[in-house]
């Protein structure tokens, strides 16, 4: 609402947004849709700021999971890129994503980028042969991919664990080490048998790459994940990494003696966006070398290292000149209901499902952006999207225009009135420019949650505003007052269509539509542009409430099995036993007859106890007081040399040089007595749980010191839990 049409300049560089390429082996759901509508929603605000910008989009469509869709469906992987790479568009049109450049990596262009850019890599001394020992099937004469070997996990005992991972307990596998192994193209028992690849030298090209991520990390302004992640890839050491697979469906490797070999679809994939580029634009060239253009990417958390790491070594080591990731914007993951998506199980909401509930693509994408997994996973849960919609859509934004609107319909013959700002109207002009300047700084900064949330409260203060000069009494009584509120109203109203637009493009459109306006840039926010006698169309409601009976019928709907079965089809996690709280060490001493033991006195909040723990060790006793821990509270007691211990510390446990190493779990930032859990795991926890059945728990440390249970973090309300000083994979007692 400033005067001032001043807003920030129209910048000099070139800005090309990238989503990451999803698989095309799926229909994608909602959790998916994250960064597809995060980097859409930016896009549209640099194109409404006059910024030159192009986005890009497409289907990764290579690898072994289109092979093994292939041979679930009994089509072929050309057949099932085709089916789905429909299906994918249609969802993304739906959605209305804006991508100006939408392709495949199993495109033309991008065969011919992807081999140019190996041989490049190749002639500058990038690429070495070693040899791999891989599961080969007799019975079906070809390599195996991890995917395609099944059998019993040697962690937990799961019969149909694959070769990469057990579904199960999580664990990260090898084929080789699977029980029983099977083929699971033939079921015949694989052997083992050296195979001959092609790798990127990473060591070689570790002091270019880290040189540039040193200074682009700062520069870009990376997000603290993104930084982390790639920090610990640098750390650990960059180590040759293969780019080739024994797969017929793939961009074929041009290289003399490795003709029937493919490339790795981590490869060809990010390239993709190179290649979707040519595929879409003449000037391709113009994006992908011009020293004028800024790379900005959005992708899930799991893509990280690709993005930071492998993507921009791959470019680097052509020495062609192509551009580097400048921005980077990570989310983590949306779950449904408090367990995983499940397609199979019909267990949470995908994009053809979103589209035949007839709630408008809007509504979706208003959420998704509102619940978007910035610093930590986030639930889809239907009683809050229903009070998302009603409570904020409907009660907030929908309800001010609507007031506006129909105020003018009503009391001044559809026609903009005169604005005499007082005092107290200008007060409210000063605070709106206040909050539109932050959106604009917010969306700047790919804050895209923050500045929603900042809109929103833009239309709220709209709201109070016109409650409190009730408009409906002052036009009888002063209707100077009343005619001046009705068109700073009409104003807000048409600045909230352009603040919105990136987000709500549709919803943007009815309110220009009603205000009889076209739609606007961003330079037009502020200006009390809606002048006297401006004619106005009829107001319509924006958004429609969602109903009880509603809710209800698409939670049973898509609640999947789980909804319909409360049988063996989805047994209790045992994890829901535990009993895990914080606890603060107040005393240590020690113990009377033990030499490794300790005797500590625990604060649990609401009382305290006495633990006995084998850590003498490794900590002195002034390292453990006043410490925050983890504690399973309902351990069943145990004696440990005749003293009593009501519970058991956790720690993460590994071996070095042939001594065990123990490390505390760190809740710091939490207080004695804040529960502990995993998100989307519900607490029941047993009055006693013996230790054996505790062992079955597998709790594992991760790259960045976070405790993992099946993938998902320990955290409190206020923290993820922590461990320092031990490597990935180190298990948790």
């Amino acid at each position: 609402m400033q005067k001032s049409d001043k807003m920030a300049e129209k910048s000099k560089n070139k800005i090309l947004v990238t989503s990451a390429l999803p698989y095309v082996n799926n229909v994608p759901h909602i959790g998916n849709m994250v960064c597809i509508i995060s980097a859409d929603v930016y896009a549209r605000f640099l194109r409404s700021r006059g910024v030159d910008v192009i986005s890009v989009l497409g289907t990764d469509e290579h690898g072994t999971t289109t092979e093994t869709k292939a041979i679930e469906e009994g089509i072929t992987p050309k057949q099932v890129c085709e089916k789905y790479f429909k299906i994918h568009k249609k969802i993304y049109d739906w959605f209305e994503s804006s991508f100006d450049c939408f392709g495949r990596t199993t495109s033309k262009e991008n065969y011919e980028i992807t081999q140019d850019i190996f041989k490049k890599l190749n002639e500058n001394k990038f690429i070495k042969k070693d040899i791999l020992i891989q599961s080969y099937c007799s019975e079906c004469k070809k390599f195996l991919a991890d995917r395609f070997v099944e059998g019993i996990c040697p962690k937990c005992g799961y019969k149909d664990a694959r070769g990469d991972q057990c579904e199960n307990c999580g664990a990260l596998l090898n084929a080789t080490e699977l029980l029983n192994s099977k083929c699971k193209i033939c079921g015949t028992k694989p052997i083992t048998k050296e195979s001959e690849h092609l790798f990127i030298d990473l060591p070689k090209l570790a002091p270019m790459l880290e040189k540039w991520i040193k200074k682009q990390s700062v520069k870009g302004r990376w997000s603290q994940n993104a930084k982390t992640m790639t920090d610990a890839w640098l750390r650990d050491g960059l180590k040759l990494r293969c780019i080739t697979r024994d797969l017929k469906w793939g961009i074929p490797v041009p290289l003399k003696g490795f003709e029937k070999k493919v490339f790795y679809s981590w490869f060809d994939a990010p390239i993709g966006y190179i290649g979707i580029t040519r595929e879409c634009r003449k000037d391709w060239k113009d994006w992908w070398f011009g020293k004028d253009v800024k790379l900005v990417q959005f992708m899930g958390k799991d893509n990280i290292p690709f993005h930071t790491v492998m993507f921009p070594a791959s470019l680097i080591g052509t020495k062609d000149g192509y551009i580097l990731l400048d921005r980077i914007s990570s989310n983590e993951y949306i779950n449904y209901e408090g367990g995983q998506f499940s397609k199979s199980r019909s267990l949470g909401v995908f994009g053809n499902d979103a589209i035949k509930t007839g709630i408008p693509a809007d509504v979706w994408r208003y959420y998704i952006m509102v619940n978007r997994p910035e610093k930590s996973d986030t639930d889809f849960s239907w009683d809050d999207f229903q009070s998302k919609i009603n409570n904020e859509l409907v009660a907030n934004l929908g309800n001010f225009i609507n007031r506006a609107i129909s105020f003018i319909n009503r009391f001044c013959n559809s026609e903009v009135p005169e604005a005499k700002p007082d005092k107290r109207d200008e007060k409210l002009i000063k605070e709106v420019n206040g909050e539109i300047k932050k959106t604009t700084e917010l969306l700047d900064d790919i804050q895209l949650k923050d500045a929603l949330k900042n809109i929103m409260h833009i239309s709220k203060l709209g709201n109070q505003y016109f409650q409190e000069t009730e408009p409906w009494k002052a036009i009888n009584e002063n209707k100077e007052k009343a005619e001046t509120c009705l068109a700073i109203c009409a104003n807000m109203a048409k600045d909230l269509s352009i603040l919105i637009r990136p987000y709500m493009p549709e919803t943007s459109l009815k309110i220009c539509k009603q205000l009889n306006i076209k739609e606007l840039d961003w330079k037009e926010i502020g200006k009390l542009s809606l002048k006297k006698n401006h004619k106005i169309n009829k107001a319509k409601p924006l958004f429609n409430k969602l109903d009880d009976k509603d809710v209800e019928k698409f939670k049973k709907e898509f609640g999947g099995k789980r909804a319909e079965e409360k049988g063996d089809e989805n047994p209790k996690d045992i994890f829901s036993k535990l009993d895990l709280k914080v606890a603060k060490i107040v005393s240590v001493e020690d113990h009377p007859d033990a030499d490794k033991l300790l005797v500590m006195k625990i604060n649990l909040g609401k009382e305290e106890r006495q633990i006995v723990a084998g850590i003498k060790e490794n900590y002195s006793k002034e390292e453990l007081q006043d410490r925050n821990i983890v504690v399973v509270t309902n351990l069943k007691p145990a004696k440990l040399r005749g003293i009593e211990s009501n519970g058991m510390l956790l720690a993460a446990v590994e071996e070095k040089h042939g001594k065990e190493i123990v490390k505390l779990l760190s809740a710091e930032n939490s207080s004695p007595g804040d529960d502990v859990f995993i998100e989307g795991i519900k607490k029941e926890p047993a009055k006693e749980l013996g230790f054996e059945e505790f062992k079955e728990i597998e709790m594992k440390t991760d790259s960045n010191g976070h405790v993992l249970y099946k993938g998902k973090p320990l955290k409190t309300k206020k923290q993820e839990i922590t461990v320092e000083g031990v490597k990935e994979n180190a298990l948790v007692r």
